[in-house]
């Protein structure tokens, strides 16, 4: 029953977002012991899969023109997707976001979207909290039976809230500790093999840390983050035991900002990113059972993601997303960004550019970000622009 909601959430391409399902359990082995597709010899093609994969889509603008870095920039009403760490170091006091993300806009559809919500309160110079509201909407579904009768139709839907705390530990060091919860409607009220199937419910939480050193010889800064995100109970559509993994991840990043003087302000930032959720067998280990891989504890998926590739350390390797990004700031009122997002080609093979711009008046801000794909996979956000809104109320106090 999970296979069979998963597999419809691929036809309502979120499987665009992170994997390709096609060749996926179906390698072999050549000659020279390498895990190869049967018949063309080409790379295996393994990808990670997860339920409720709507908790990885970027959420933010800024990021998002900067190839979907973000876990080490500096805090703003979107930190909670990456990072909820970096608001301990945010120089405003109270900030809201509102961005707006079209979901496959190339093929015309108007009604499939990614809506979020966030923001934060600092508490006094060391604490701060933070809240978000993820909204996914699939649009309006026909929904059929095994012999293509109509049954209803439906709007699913799918959203996340969650609930931040970060402190300072240090004047360099801070921890955060955010809680979720995860309703995913994908077709409740819908009967599949005599199974009424209802929305699917789970409760997670992530983990955050951030260093930022502000140089104050050179007035330069440096920050270190890393995120362990989506850490919580497997999730089911049904009564079945079958449940499935969320999107746990682990991510890791540096930013620097050079301060050339009171105008003009480059930030440079990478981030790595890993899922961590068991890679599948991929059909050339006859000892490989993937229903014992399925029943694993979400605890005891996460760890064995770390060393459970079926080509040994080399597949983990390729598990890792890579990003890099650029920021440039002219009088903190002006801002132009880019940045590169590489996937390896067997676990899912995206690869784009990133571009986008940046407004800040008094305590409005506008973001807008574009994503131009550079290779064969096709991403749902594909030449879309997407943006957002921040207001930061702390702002005008600090003018």
């Amino acid at each position: 029953m999970q296979r069979i909601l998963l597999n419809s959430l691929c036809a309502l391409a979120l499987c665009g977002l992170s994997f390709t399902l096609a060749a996926q359990g179906a390698c072999v082995l050549d000659e020279n012991g390498r895990a190869v597709q049967p018949g063309t010899g080409g790379p295996c093609i393994n990808t990670v899969v997860s339920a409720v994969p709507f908790l990885r889509i970027n959420p933010d603008a800024r990021g998002g023109a900067m190839g979907d870095a973000g876990v080490a920039l500096s805090g703003d009403a979107n930190s909670l997707h990456y990072n909820a760490s970096r608001l301990a170091f945010a120089e405003e006091d109270l900030a809201l976001g509102a961005t707006y993300t079209p979901w496959l806009q190339a093929l015309g559809l108007n009604d499939v979207y990614l809506a979020y919500l966030g923001g934060y309160k600092k508490l006094d110079e060391f604490q701060a909290v933070g809240a978000s509201l993820r909204y996914f909407s699939l649009g309006d579904i026909q929904y059929t039976d095994v012999n293509g009768m109509s049954t209803g139709t439906g709007k699913p839907n799918e959203f996340e809230f969650a609930l931040a705390y970060t402190r300072k530990l240090s004047d360099r060091f801070s921890a955060s500790l955010t809680g979720k919860y995860i309703n995913s409607n994908l077709a409740a009220g819908q009967e599949v093999s005599g199974v009424v199937l209802e929305a699917g419910q789970a409760f997670a939480a992530d983990l955050g840390f951030t260093y930022r050193n502000d140089d104050t010889k050179n007035n330069n800064a440096f920050a270190i983050g890393a995120a362990i995100t989506n850490i919580g109970s497997k999730i089911t559509y049904t009564q079945d035991t079958v449940r499935d993994f969320l999107p746990a991840n682990l991510a890791i990043g540096t930013a620097y900002t050079f301060r050339f003087d009171e105008y003009n302000e480059l930030t440079l930032t990478f981030d790595a990113n890993k899922l961590l959720v068991p890679t599948p067998c991929d059909g050339t280990d006859v000892d490989c059972d993937q229903d014992e891989i399925n029943d694993k504890s979400p605890i005891a998926g996460i760890f064995s993601s770390l060393n459970d590739a079926p080509q040994g350390f080399g597949e983990e390797l390729r598990e890792f997303t890579l990003s890099v990004g650029a920021e440039y700031w002219y009088d903190k009122q002006f801002a132009v960004r880019a940045g590169y997002f590489h996937e390896d080609q067997t676990k899912g093979g995206r690869r784009y550019l990133t571009a986008g711009l940046g407004l800040k008046y008094n305590i409005f801000g506008l973001n807008f970000s574009y994503l131009v794909p550079t290779s064969n996979q096709r991403n749902p956000l594909d030449n879309t622009l997407r943006f957002s809104l921040l207001f930061d109320f702390g702002a005008q106090q600090a003018r």
